[in-house]
Parts: structure tokens; sequence; C-alpha cells
């Protein structure tokens, strides 16, 4: 059942009175909790923990490519290594980061209600994350895994790597995925409080929901494709291996009728956290509120019907390559709807360039060249020339990590006061963007150029022409690295030794920041009444943004001057 918020009420800092960080201590009560704030600041610790393991991979990687010629990686550790990093990052960190961290910790509070519908199912698909992740760790001590993220086969079939460890690791953390999207789906179904419709929620519920619609229909297609493979290595049945009358293609039809919906996975909680920001930072109600919501729902849906667009070179059909570029472009659409409603959003706003919203910015600048150069790729007669180039490595970088790493972080430096009552450094945190979207910048653009010269991915070594492009994107990689890890840094001093602030820093109207901060381990302690969580029309916001624009812009002598009203004798 909603709690009614009372907006004339205001909530403060709560650091030294009961929250759900005091609520109760020791171990035990984090590890058996049913809060969803504390599973998603333990989900946040495990995604970043896979997100630096990751990273990590990568970074050897692009050292190893920082001259054409060999430096300290075999060519067989050099496939184990590029193969981890993308297990690793997309199952482990990029899937579950904002629907499991941000997701958990706000989506029932922008409900006003305790928590989510199942607490328990809750708590199990944090244990699955960390059962499967642990698994994908496992191959480090099986012999590696050299088959790629994508575990094609015959790879898979024939390699003595750890496929077994990872693809059970991989199928683990999809039972994760889907109870995440279950309980999200139960929850906004269910719960949202009287007075909620749906063209009142929140647009980051939305994307949650249009995630979690994906969650549950596509990833049992990964999962049923992984067991079979496991089946076909362990009793040489034959499905994929075509030594035993399967067929290869069939498991690349599976694999991408669930990655290409993935890819949304990924990237609409992203979307849905930009439109948060956009919205808050730019002090204005958000444009075109009902065509970003349906947009999430028809990205979900059109992302379905896709898939072969990942197969033009496997032998399709002339009709049915048509077909599934003509849909490719479709998916467009509603991917530039959000775009085009979130400039009309800033236009005229009064913006304020908090960290936030300089990870917002980027996140437009990065995906906007990610869904572009898709264009090239869902177009056969270009596609043919790009396929299994590092064009595509740039691609799918742009869209996956300048988009949902940014909105993760830009979510992450939103939301960082309401986790935890306390405000970070600024200025270190726009250096931290700053140095994340130059070194993202600098690491893939010449990707793009390489790819379209072509320099195929995958490859240990290569001719020397391509030399300085993989030097500018080593050296990239590095800062962007490190962008990362300053972000991360400034974020982790703040919880513990930032300065206090208040409850609602931002100016925010959601019901999240009707409580106070840190949040009771309740959520809600007051009643307060339902708004428009995107009205800014309030008296007390506009007397506030009266106040900040006096302060700020108006000279002293072009503020006005009070009348004096006339004296009558």
């Amino acid at each position: 059942m909603g709690i009614a918020v009372d907006r004339t009420k205001t909530f403060g800092n709560a650091i030294d009175g009961d929250n759900y960080l005091n609520a109760s201590s020791g171990i035990k009560s984090w590890m058996f909790t049913l809060d969803h704030k504390r599973i998603g600041v333990m989900y946040l610790i495990g995604v970043t923990f896979a997100l630096f393991l990751a990273g990590i991979f990568a970074l050897v990687l692009r050292s190893e490519l920082f001259t054409a010629n060999k430096m300290f990686l075999t060519e067989a550790q050099y496939n184990q290594m590029f193969t981890l990093h993308g297990a690793v990052m997309v199952f482990a960190f990029i899937i579950p980061s904002i629907p499991a961290a941000l997701g958990n910790f706000v989506l029932p509070m922008m409900l006003g209600v305790k928590d989510v519908a199942f607490p328990r199912l809750n708590l199990c698909s944090f244990y699955l994350w960390v059962i499967g992740t642990l698994f994908l760790m496992l191959t480090l001590m099986m012999g590696g895994l050299d088959t790629g993220w994508t575990f094609y086969t015959p790879y898979s079939l024939k390699t003595n790597t750890g496929v077994i460890f990872a693809t059970f690791g991989a199928f683990v953390l999809g039972f994760s995925s889907i109870f995440t999207g279950l309980n999200f789906l139960v929850t906004i179904n269910t719960m949202r409080p009287p007075g909620m419709t749906w063209f009142k929620m929140p647009l980051f519920l939305w994307s949650l929901y249009a995630t979690s619609i994906i969650q549950i229909l596509a990833t049992p297609v990964l999962g049923i494709t992984l067991l079979l493979l496991l089946a076909e290595r362990i009793m040489q049945i034959g499905i994929f291996n075509p030594a035993y009358g399967g067929d290869p293609v069939l498991f690349q039809h599976f694999f991408w009728f669930y990655s290409h919906p993935a890819v949304y996975i990924m990237i609409l909680p992203g979307m849905g956290v930009i439109s948060e920001l956009i919205s808050v930072h730019s002090r204005k109600k958000i444009f075109g509120y009902s065509f970003i919501a349906f947009s999430s729902v028809a990205i979900a849906l059109l992302g379905f019907l896709v898939w072969g667009h990942h197969m033009f070179t496997s032998g399709q059909s002339a009709l049915v390559t048509i077909i599934f570029s003509a849909i490719t472009f479709t998916v467009a659409v509603p991917s530039a709807v959000k775009v085009f409603n979130w400039l009309a959003t800033m236009y005229k706003g009064c913006i304020s360039l908090t960290t936030p919203m300089c990870y917002a910015l980027s996140f437009i600048f990065l995906f906007g060249i990610g869904g572009l150069t898709g264009l090239f790729l869902g177009t056969l007669s270009t596609d043919i020339h790009l396929h299994d180039t590092y064009f595509v490595v740039a691609h799918f970088h742009f869209v996956m990590v300048g988009g949902t790493l940014t909105a993760l972080l830009g979510g992450l430096f939103h939301w960082w006061p309401k986790m935890f009552g306390r405000m970070y450094n600024e200025f270190v945190g726009r250096i931290g963007c700053f140095l994340v979207f130059a070194g993202f910048n600098l690491t893939f653009f010449p990707q793009f150029v390489m790819g379209s010269r072509g320099m195929p991915r995958r490859y240990a070594r290569y001719d020397p022409e391509f030399e300085i492009f993989h030097q500018w994107s080593t050296f990239g990689a590095f800062v962007l690295g490190i962008g990362i890890l300053i972000s991360f840094v400034c974020l982790a001093y703040a919880a513990f030794k930032g300065p206090r602030c208040a409850g609602n820093p931002w100016g925010a109207s959601s019901l999240e920041w009707q409580s106070s901060s840190p949040p009771d381990f309740h959520n809600f302690v007051h009643n307060v009444a339902l708004c428009d969580p995107y009205d800014f029309s309030t008296q007390e916001l506009d007397e506030e943004l009266d106040t900040f624009v006096h302060r700020e812009f108006m000279e002293p002598e072009e503020k006005p001057v009070p009348e004096v009203e006339p004296q009558h004798t």
C-alpha cells in the first residue's frame, strides 16, 4: 500500500538518527537483510568489483596492442583475456548494474512503499549473481576461456578451456536477471500508491518496467541455449556441432535472439536515469513525458525483432536480410525520440552543470555517436565491409560503455546524497567526468578509423599501418581508467567523510527525495501529498529558483527598487 507524502514538510539529514545504515549492525544483518536499500548497496559493491576486474583485463589487452609485435601475451593468452573481459563486463557488470544497484535502492521509494513485492526473492537474486560471477572467475583457474564472450560454436565445443564453468555461470546470472525483472514488474503493477497512475510515474520506473519485460521474456532463451550447449559438450549430442549433425548457425540465432534485446536491458535503465537527471538539473518539467514513456516500451518490443542484423554474413536469404535491416532502422526512431525530448527539456531551462548533469550531457553525446554508427551496421552494403572489424567494437562500446557506464556514474552522483546523507566534492566529480569523457573518445574514435580501413577485431597481431591508432587507443584507455577510478574514489570518500547535506540538495520533486537522507529503515515516517514527479511549479521550488536567479545573475544596480507608497494629505 502506498504512503502519501506531504510536500509541505522538509526532510533533512538523518546520519545521526535512525536510518537503514545503522538500523542493525554486524555482517549477518547485511548478509540476510531483506531491506531493498541494503541489497542495492551490496549489488553496487559487487558490480563495482566486476567493473574493475573487467577493466584490468581491458588495460592488459590495450597494453599488448600498443605495438604490432608481441609484448607479453601469447595469442592464446590474448584470446582468453578478451573473452574474460567481455564475459565479465557484459554478464556481471553492464546487465545488472543500473537495475540491480540503483533500481533496487530507488524503485520502492519512488513508489512511496517500504520494499519490493518479494524481498526474499530480491535477496536470492543477489546471491545468484554472486554465484554466477564466482563461476565466471573459476574459469581463470580452469584453463581460462577463449571462445569470445558469445560462446560461439564450434569454438566452445572444441576448446579445452573452462567453457562448462563459464556457461554455467552465465546461466545462473540469467536466473538472477529474471528474478530481478519479475520483482520489479510485480512491484510497479501492484504497489503503486493511490493517485500515481501510469502517466504520473517517474520515467526511471518506465525504463525499469520495459527492461523487466525483456529480462523475463528473453533471458530464458539464453538459459535454454546454454543448457543445450552444455548437454552437447558433455553428452556429445548433435545440436550445434556439424560433426554430430548439428547446425552452428542455429546457436547464433538463439544467442542473438536474446543478446540483442539484452542490449536494451543494458541501455534502457540508463535512459531512465538520464530522463531524471535532465529534468532535475535543468529545473524543468520533462518535455514529451508520454512520448518518452511509450518509447521505452517500443524499444523493448522492437528489440525482439532485429537479431538478424548480427548475421548478415551467415548466409541468410536476401528477403530476410532486407526485413531485418528495415526493422533495425525502425528501432532508431524511439531512441531518437528520447534524445530530442531531452534536448527540448534543456531548452530555456535553468541548467546547473553539476556532476550528474555533466554525465548526462556526456551520455547524450556518446549514445548519439553509438546510435548513428549503428545505422552503418544495419545497412547490408556497409555491414559486409565493416563486419568483424574494429568499427563494430567502437560502435558497441559507444552504446554500452558510453551509455550504460556514464548513466550509472551520473545516477550514482545524483542519488549518492540520498543513499548516504553526505555530499561529494563537486570539483573532483567534474574532473572524473571530464577524464571519463575524454579518455573514452580517445580510446574508441581511432577504432572507427581502423575498422573502416579493414582492421579485424580479436587479433593479437596487426599490420604496422594500424599501430598509431592502437597507441592512441591504448593511451585513451588508461585515461578512461583513471577517470573511473577518480569518480569511485570521490564517491567512496564522500560516503564516509563527506560533508553532511540537506535531505533534498537538488530540489527534486519525486517521492524518494521526500524521505530523510539516508532514508529511514521503513523509507518514510511522514505522510506527503502525491504529486507529479516532474512538476517543478510548486511555490516552494519557484521561490527557491527565483532566489537563485537573483543571487547569481542580477547585478546590484539591476535589482528592483522597492516601490514607495505615496503619502496622501
